[in-house]
């Protein structure tokens, strides 16, 4: 079981990872339709957050159906992450998250995210800080360290266990290494295990299918699982793993007729939160996605990821039913 707080979530639990551009509430949407037991928004700036710009103010929309949730905040300065996490309480999430792991320039270089495992008494400062100002139980995602020579997870994870976090998620991979090579899921155990580690770690990283999250529960103790990339198209991976660690069983993978009408359902609950063209850009991602393998599809794809109109991708999307629907899956 997980608790974090008040929170409890039986079994072994399955997280959507915070996402930029990825993880908003039509994707959350169908995460929690598949499975997900936890979801987080997409990361939001402190420095948007209190200037009130729109992006980061609507970033805090949250819904029933997605609970529970929690919302992530990133940021390489103290008062403004602590006057946004009061603003972000007030949109009631079950938990506030500290991003301390995304690795992308831009972000990092400034000294956030994962940036700020170059400075960890500025890390374990702020997320004090954050920790007295909200009543809310706060988490933080982070990684194994800054680069290979650097790898102090274990004594970042002590040090935020003593101000006051109830849940730490490590992704397997250092902030200098991004996305490349494998998630080392050696070190996420040796926290996990660590004779004075009492919060939840949630690991995190190369999680693909059902086999390998379940490897990686059995061999490291984890309290809950994190997905990220691999939901990107195949949000059903949720169920797939839930259904495995419960039988042992491997779930044949959606039909066409499925995966058209997750298509269709995402597509509607884009529009309907994003308006157009927004709603119709940002799908584009997630519709290569979701057909994937489907032979002779790239001129098709193309159509579909450059159409502008509603009635256009209505009418690609019937296509596609009509043109596949007689192939074996």
């Amino acid at each position: 079981m997980l608790k974090i707080g008040n929170l409890e979530i039986e079994g072994q639990p399955l997280l959507l990872a915070p996402m930029e551009d990825l993880t908003d509430p039509p994707f959350r949407y169908i995460c929690k339709q598949y499975g997900a037991d936890l979801m987080y928004t997409e990361f939001i700036s402190s420095d948007g957050l209190i200037r009130k710009g729109a992006k980061s103010v609507k970033k805090l929309e949250i819904f029933d159906y997605e609970r529970p949730i929690g919302i992530q905040l990133y940021g390489h300065l103290i008062e403004p992450m602590v006057e946004s996490t009061r603003i972000a309480e007030k949109s009631n999430p079950e938990l506030i998250d500290i991003n301390f792991g995304c690795p992308v320039r831009k972000i990092a270089k400034r000294g956030a995210g994962a940036g700020m495992m170059r400075d960890i008494p500025l890390m374990i400062e702020m997320t004090a800080a954050i920790v007295r100002a909200t009543s809310l139980p706060v988490t933080v995602k982070t990684r194994l360290g800054w680069e290979d020579a650097n790898k102090n997870i274990v004594e970042v994870a002590l040090r935020l266990q003593d101000v006051g976090i109830k849940a730490l998620a490590i992704h397997g991979r250092t902030g200098a290494q991004l996305y490349k090579g494998t998630a080392d899921w050696s070190l996420i155990g040796e926290v996990k295990n660590h004779p004075d580690i009492e919060i939840p770690i949630i690991g995190n990283g190369d999680i693909t299918g059902p086999e390998i999250a379940a490897q990686r529960f059995n061999d490291y103790g984890v309290d809950a699982i994190m997905i990220g990339r691999a939901t990107v198209g195949r949000p059903w991976i949720f169920r797939d793993i839930s259904h495995f660690l419960k039988t042992g069983e491997i779930l044949p993978p959606p039909d066409l007729a499925e995966k058209l009408s997750l298509a269709r359902t995402h597509f509607y609950k884009s529009l309907e939160w994003k308006g157009e063209p927004r709603g119709i850009l940002e799908m584009r991602r997630h519709f290569s996605n979701y057909f994937k393998g489907l032979p002779d599809f790239k001129e098709t794809r193309l159509k579909l990821v450059t159409a502008l109109e509603v009635s256009e991708i209505e009418n690609i999307l019937n296509y596609i039913g009509e043109r596949y629907s007689s192939l074996p899956e």
